[in-house]
């Protein structure tokens, strides 16, 4: 009886002592460019952004990594993308409701591209003889805004997006990575949106 029972405690300590090692196991490593999210609410309208973070690791980003004139898909991994729960207007341009993705080209001086792609493709399926078709690219886009960068002596290590909600009408959305930020404005209509409220009733 003694016996049986010390060697039932000896498999219960064992299937405890593996239980870490099949978890350790199982365990994948972080990932170099952990997924992020960001949402706000502007106006009647939420604006979200989902995209995967990557860092600077000490490199140089732009005009290295991510060449000058070269369309970058803003961020890592899959597509980044914007969705609007409304119609907004960007750069002037109605947009409908929907998923967008955003690409950005960089460029060495003077003003930079963000372009709001209308099929929420990822940049790579643009790919022609291993190089970005930057026309085809152009083609497909909702919009394309000409932003400034602002540059800062500052690293920011992770790519990073921000909404802010501003007036609660008209949304700033800002990308910071490396030493550079830039922004661009989502009008979100509520005056508009308002007057079509009045005139249903």
């Amino acid at each position: 009886m003694k016996t049986i029972k010390n060697l039932l405690i000896a498999t219960i300590i064992l299937l405890m002592a593996a239980l870490p090692l099949t978890s350790f196991a199982q365990m994948q490593a972080p990932a170099a460019s952990p997924a992020a999210s960001v949402s706000q609410n502007v106006g009647f309208t939420k604006i979200s952004i989902d995209y995967s973070s990557p860092a600077v690791k000490g490199r140089k980003i732009f005009g290295e990594i991510e060449k000058y004139g070269v369309t970058w898909r803003a961020g890592a991994n899959a597509a980044t993308i914007i969705e609007f729960s409304t119609g907004v207007s960007v750069g002037g341009k109605n947009l409908r409701p929907g998923k967008y993705s955003i690409f950005i080209t960089p460029q060495a001086s003077g003003e930079w591209t963000v372009h709001l792609n209308s099929k929420a493709s990822s940049v790579f399926a643009y790919m022609k003889d291993g190089k970005i078709d930057e026309e085809a690219l152009a083609k497909d886009d909702a919009v394309a805004i000409k932003v400034a960068p602002v540059m800062s002596n500052e690293v920011h290590e992770r790519l990073q997006y921000s909404i802010s909600a501003g007036n609660n009408k008209v949304a700033k959305v800002t990308m910071s990575f490396e030493k550079v930020k830039i922004s661009f404005d989502v009008d979100t209509q509520v005056d508009q949106k308002m007057e079509g409220f009045k005139a249903a009733f």
